[in-house]
């Protein structure tokens, strides 16, 4: 049997034609920077988050970068975050001379624990970074009233998030800034690199699309130093095709990820440890990661089967060689410790059939 870990051809195909029709549209207008495909874009991602502002940018880590870049982080700073993820989320803090303070995360959620967030904070700390980690929002409404109380700022990294649901809103429109991302295996993904970047205030969202245009208030009158952060036009036609189909994409994201949960309680695997979803929220299952005491030997069984998978994330950021520097002690983080030592991912996508998904699973409890 032939599975993907992530299906992108079978998506591809069933939209061909309207994707190959916009990309055609593109390449006969020649406007390949700024083309009218990202106004609509940022007005459909406006709509859908229900920000006022929604600027499409680079890439994901472009837009954590603009944010902290609108926020004036410099050197000395301290900015709040999670160690348990992709590297971008620090490495943007590090690129602007700031420093990452690393929270230990949540033991069932696997987003950052908000009730140890309030101990980190110092005269330093401008700002925290919760990530959305694999789909699901972190206890955002927590965390923004610690911000509130510490005048800080919050910036939700909703990379892997975007499509999920908190409390009835958007990930994305969940704090001061949110920031996702079009990688091509996010939930919503362009066929290159892309971003997005959300926020409902009157100075940062002009200041943030300012900043993205390498800080032009007009062309060649330049009011901050910024950054080339544009998205391309061909990557924002892609992605007006994908928004069309996204919302029913979002359903067989939930229907898949909750049928996994169901075929693993139902064969009493206790040793699999499988993701929780908090009842006020939802999850877009970016990646569908349980835990397992014996990682290596359970990965090296199931691919032998066919099944490809991925660890997301093998290294805590502490433990990263690139940011030894901070002379961070392990042990103080104990919960990250140990799930990124069991995590592991299985196939997700809103096109894995049931005859794939009870597959996998058999395969698992029969191993």
């Amino acid at each position: 049997m032939q599975i993907n870990f992530i299906d992108l051809k079978q998506q591809y195909e069933r939209h061909k034609d309207e994707i190959n029709q916009a990309l055609s549209s593109v390449l006969e207008s020649t406007a390949f920077i700024m083309g009218p495909d990202i106004a609509k874009l940022e007005q459909s991602l406006s709509l859908f988050t229900d920000s006022k502002y929604a600027m499409a940018c680079s890439s994901g880590t472009d837009a954590l970068l603009l944010s902290l870049m609108a926020l004036d982080i410099k050197p000395g700073d301290e900015i709040i975050t999670t160690p348990f993820s992709f590297m971008a989320t620090a490495e943007v803090i590090c690129l602007l001379g700031a420093t990452p303070v690393f929270v230990d995360i949540d033991p069932e959620t696997y987003n950052i624990d908000a009730s140890l967030i309030e101990a980190k904070i110092s005269k330093n700390t401008k700002a925290i970074i919760p990530v959305s980690l694999y789909g699901q929002c972190a206890d955002m409404d927590e965390i923004n009233d610690i911000a509130e109380r510490y005048k800080l700022t919050v910036i939700e990294d909703a990379c892997q998030s975007f499509g999920a649901e908190y409390k009835g809103r958007k990930s994305g429109n969940l704090s001061t800034i949110g920031c996702t991302s079009f990688f091509p295996s996010k939930p919503l993904g362009c066929y290159g690199d892309g971003g997005a970047i959300f926020t409902n205030d009157d100075e940062l969202g002009p200041k943030i699309r300012m900043l993205l245009g390498h800080g032009q208030v007009e062309r060649y009158r330049h009011r901050y130093i910024g950054i080339n952060g544009r998205i391309d036009t061909i990557q924002a036609a892609v992605l007006n095709v994908k928004m069309k189909y996204f919302p029913d994409e979002i359903l067989e994201r939930h229907a898949i990820g909750k049928r996994y949960s169901e075929l693993f309680q139902q064969a009493n695997q206790e040793q699999i440890i499988t993701p929780m979803i908090k009842d006020d929220r939802t999850s877009v299952y970016a990646q569908y990661s349980i835990r397992v005491k014996d990682r290596d030997a359970f990965i090296k069984h199931i691919q032998s089967l066919g099944i490809p998978t991925a660890v997301h994330y093998p290294i805590p950021m502490y433990r990263q060689e690139a940011l030894s520097y901070l002379q961070i002690n392990p042990n103080e983080y104990p919960v990250t410790e140990v799930v990124s030592r069991e995590i592991v991912s299985l196939p997700m996508s809103p096109y894995l059939t049931r005859e794939q998904q009870d597959y996998i699973v058999e395969s698992i409890v029969n191993r």
